[in-house]
């Protein structure tokens, strides 16, 4: 395959998700983060989550071994020159991913495909910050990633097929499910996503039911596996809050529209998981 070898930029969350699954997979893979320690926490986070596995009985030692093997950090982007296809998975800030594909774009060998794992940001965009716009798209992958089977495969109107069959495949070849689509602000899963779990905040707003009663009508009446309050502590209300303020500015539809209680609870604090506080207590286990 065209793929032998990736780079990620970013080795947080997502970052060190990719990274994970594309070692495990066989790919020599380098991961980039700003600084030492940055790039100490992500990587430890790779072992800890391959660790657990072999804890489990899911994943041999040397199975682990052989993953970690395949990575290797840097904390220069000029190490990601040599590899096949880079993918971005910072901050969703357009002015950050402008810099880092600029230096990718003038690092990177000319056959390298460039990609962005944002999950609202115009790829089209992104795109215009480098001279290989036929060789960028979007790969749109869902947390956690090692664990969760989509990806969304965006392509511009400037995107060669080739790329896009180059980069189907390399997903296939990590073990996900590809989706494609076309470049449109939330791609498939945030634009029908984000509308639903902006409603049930307005639906418990309104006092039409308490919290429990809203996730529990969805999972038991739509066979959901968490409901839309829990899903939006998990993913973290700051985020659903910038992702929900992105669409409403790119279509101007009031169902994109953030509802004045995830204001509120944003600017309090009041994040969900990450904070420990948003519609339930994670303070607790399981969440009250």
């Amino acid at each position: 395959m065209a793929i032998q070898s990736v780079g990620v930029v970013g080795c947080g969350l997502m970052g060190s998700g990719v990274a994970q699954v594309s070692a495990q997979a066989g790919f020599p893979t380098v991961v980039h983060e700003i600084s030492p320690n940055a790039l100490e926490k992500g990587l430890g986070s790779i072992r800890k989550f391959l660790q657990g596995g072999v804890d489990k009985g899911k994943l041999s030692a040397e199975a682990m071994q052989k993953t970690l093997s395949n990575l290797r950090g840097t904390t220069e982007l000029k190490d990601l020159a040599d590899c096949d296809l880079v993918i971005e998975a910072v901050s969703e800030n357009v002015a950050l991913k402008k810099e880092i594909f600029g230096t990718l774009d003038q690092a990177c060998k000319p056959g390298t495909l460039l990609a962005s794992n944002t999950s609202s940001l115009s790829i089209t965009e992104l795109a215009t910050f480098t001279r290989r716009p036929e060789k960028f798209l979007g790969l749109h992958f869902f947390n956690p990633v090692p664990l969760m089977k989509l990806v969304e495969v965006i392509r511009t109107v400037r995107t060669a097929d080739a790329a896009l069959a180059d980069a189907n495949t390399w997903c296939a070849a990590i073990g996900k499910t590809v989706v494609n689509c076309g470049d449109s602000t939330g791609f498939v899963v945030n634009r029908l996503l984000v509308p639903y779990l902006l409603d049930a905040i307005r639906v418990y707003e309104q006092g039409l039911a308490s919290r429990d009663d809203i996730d529990n009508a969805m999972k038991l009446g739509c066979g959901y596996p968490m409901g839309p309050l829990f899903l939006i502590d998990y993913v973290g209300l700051d985020t659903t809050y910038s992702i929900a303020g992105i669409m409403f500015d790119e279509f101007k539809q009031s169902r994109f529209a953030p509802p004045p209680l995830l204001k509120r609870m944003v600017l309090a604090g009041r994040h969900g998981r990450k904070t420990g506080r948003g519609f339930y207590d994670w303070s607790t286990n399981p969440p009250s």
